[in-house]
């Protein structure tokens, strides 16, 4: 995944920077985020509950991240990958409590941090829905399947891996992370659990921890050609999947969440897969690529009723979207179910891929909006 977790927004918040913030108070309508490269400058501090919308806009020179955190560091909501001069819109829904607010610029570390209030009550909550009661419980059933194959198939992984068969290893290792992938957004929610699984080394180097997780053994198994070491590394992977799941049962994932999430998926295609920076050791990028959309896929159709309901245009752009998206991808697939590696494409076929990523990521956006609206 990207450097640090993209999250779903379940909560509205409000960020300070690192001298005097703003004390007013915020009812209702857009708070507005101004993110620099030493600062995150929020319009109001103390929010009252219910859904809002948060406009993070990057005035600084570096990439950008804005989260908000519960007890524990569990994350609640987050945009990532706000390019100098860009803006990203995060709808959030926020119960009542304290919380803290991050902006990171760079995208590392622990970012500036501030506590914020939340009160009241709001006047209809998104979960009075039943089409988004019903899109959360649809969902939830296909995460529990997800998560069974996702432990299946990484007990198979860590088994050969401890066995030293690095041929079996390296075969499994793709199939593995495809339930991972599909379920990602599940995991992001849970503070370091998803950085430990599944972060890159030069992350891990840049936040000072060691390089654990599904890319330390790939980086095992493709440049070193072997498991040595490796036990450890497989014991710790597979215990901290089985921790993910076990939290998502208890706190499985809102409405809002999956539409936040299916935006945070294509993203994650977008700034990860497309660059092949994220499987830079063995190229199965396009395993992850599909396992996203597939994802991406599953939220919206859980969320379907809603979304037709208040914007039927929408979903008949989006089923078209996915559909070119799809047809893109497809192409290299192979008869056995395997991937082209992704140092095989060349440039102009990663250049339709990512514009076919581009073209449903702009009406993708627009779900947590209609999602807000759907209560």
């Amino acid at each position: 995944m990207n450097s640090t977790l993209a999250g779903f927004g379940v909560l509205s918040l409000a960020l300070v920077g690192l001298t005097a913030c703003a004390e007013e108070s915020a009812s209702g309508g857009a708070l507005t985020v101004d993110a620099g490269d030493s600062s995150c400058k929020v319009s109001a501090t103390k929010l009252d509950a219910g859904p809002l919308t948060f406009k993070v806009t990057n005035n600084g020179s570096k990439v950008t991240e804005f989260y908000v955190y519960a007890e524990g560091d569990r994350i609640m909501g987050e945009v990532e990958n706000i390019g100098p001069g860009l803006s990203r819109d995060l709808v959030v829904d926020l119960p009542k409590g304290t919380y803290e607010g991050a902006c990171k610029p760079g995208m590392v570390g622990d970012g500036v941090r501030e506590t914020l209030t939340v009160t009241g009550e709001p006047a209809k909550k998104l979960s009075d829905s039943q089409e988004l009661k019903a899109a959360a419980t649809s969902y939830e059933r296909y995460v529990g399947a997800q998560a069974k194959a996702l432990i299946d198939k990484t007990n198979e992984f860590v088994a050969a891996v401890k066995a030293g068969k690095t041929d079996e290893a390296k075969t499994l290792f793709p199939v593995a992370r495809t339930y991972w992938e599909r379920i990602e957004p599940v995991a992001e929610v849970f503070g370091d659990l998803d950085p430990l699984t599944d972060g890159r080394e030069t992350d891990a180097k840049a936040e000072g921890r060691d390089f654990t997780g599904w890319h330390r053994i790939e980086k095992q198994l493709w440049v070193e050609g072997n498991t040595q070491g490796m036990g450890k590394y497989a014991d710790d992977l597979l215990s901290n999947i089985k921790k993910v799941v076990a939290q998502s049962e208890k706190q499985p994932l809102t409405a809002l969440q999956l539409a936040q999430g299916s935006k945070g998926l294509l993203d994650e295609v977008a700034t990860g897969k497309i660059t092949g920076e994220e499987d830079e050791f063995s190229h199965t990028d396009l395993w992850d690529f599909k396992a996203n959309i597939e994802g991406s896929q599953a939220a919206i159709a859980a969320l379907r009723p809603a979304l037709e309901k208040q914007d039927p245009e929408l979903v008949t752009l989006l089923d078209q979207r996915f559909k070119e998206l799809d047809t893109e991808l497809d192409q290299y697939q192979k008869d056995d179910g395997s991937w082209t590696f992704y140092d095989d494409l060349t440039k102009p076929q990663i250049k339709k891929l990512s514009d076919a990523v581009a073209a449903l990521s702009e009406p993708i956006s627009k779900v947590a909006a209609v999602v807000a609206a759907s209560s």
